[in-house]
């Protein structure tokens, strides 16, 4: 289908502008919903995706197509919501407690919705009550933690012992990453994955919920 080649190849390269009217292309022509996003949105999110993870983009081109990618979904998520389509997952998202740094976070924020997922993004310096509040108000399955110094990593570990202690350990995934981060640390606290970049954060969220 045309059209949603062109939604694909405009959002690869950033046009929100473009992507908007797309989106509201296809809906006219009653293509559906779930269509457009899944061979439209989601197949250019994909590709971007790729790119990243090959070096042939970086943050600035990623950033511009994730905006172009919310500025349809704004458009989309009304149709979606009335047909019925379930997001692919819902996660609760955040850098973790004394931690200001969000640009990871963000970037794996988009690259996820991008991918068909719901995003709850409670910031920066979240506290392990406040990812586990959230997770009993969405009953979201996956918690994504963030860290940049070395000196808050040890939050992460708190967030999954407040998990435990709430008896939702076994109910939810947890990914973690960051700079400091490596996957000795991931397996010394028990995190399900470790992911090095927002492209790796994806596919091993979808490892995760198989």
């Amino acid at each position: 289908m045309e059209i949603l080649e062109k939604l694909s190849e405009n959002l690869i390269s950033g046009q929100d502008k473009i992507v908007e009217k797309l989106v509201q292309k296809a809906l006219n022509e009653n293509i559906s919903a779930n269509e457009i996003l899944q061979k439209g949105l989601i197949k250019g999110m994909d590709v971007v995706g790729e790119k990243f993870k090959n070096n042939e983009f970086y943050i600035p081109e990623v950033l511009i197509a994730a905006r172009a990618m919310k500025a349809g979904m704004t458009l989309l998520k009304p149709s979606l919501v009335k047909t019925g389509v379930k997001p692919v997952g819902k996660m609760v998202i955040g850098t973790i407690k004394g931690d200001l740094h969000d640009i990871g976070k963000n970037l794996v924020a988009m690259m996820m919705e991008g991918a068909g997922f719901e995003i709850y993004d409670l910031t920066v310096d979240v506290s392990p009550e406040k990812f586990i509040e959230k997770v009993k108000e969405t009953n979201a399955k996956l918690i994504g933690m963030s860290a940049l110094l070395t000196t808050t990593m040890v939050n992460m570990k708190a967030t999954i012992d407040a998990l435990k202690e709430n008896n939702l350990r076994e109910k939810v995934k947890v990914i973690i990453g960051g700079a400091p981060v490596t996957q000795e640390f991931a397996d010394e606290i028990g995190a399900d994955a470790f992911a090095p970049d927002a492209a790796s954060a994806v596919e091993k969220v979808k490892e995760l919920i198989k």
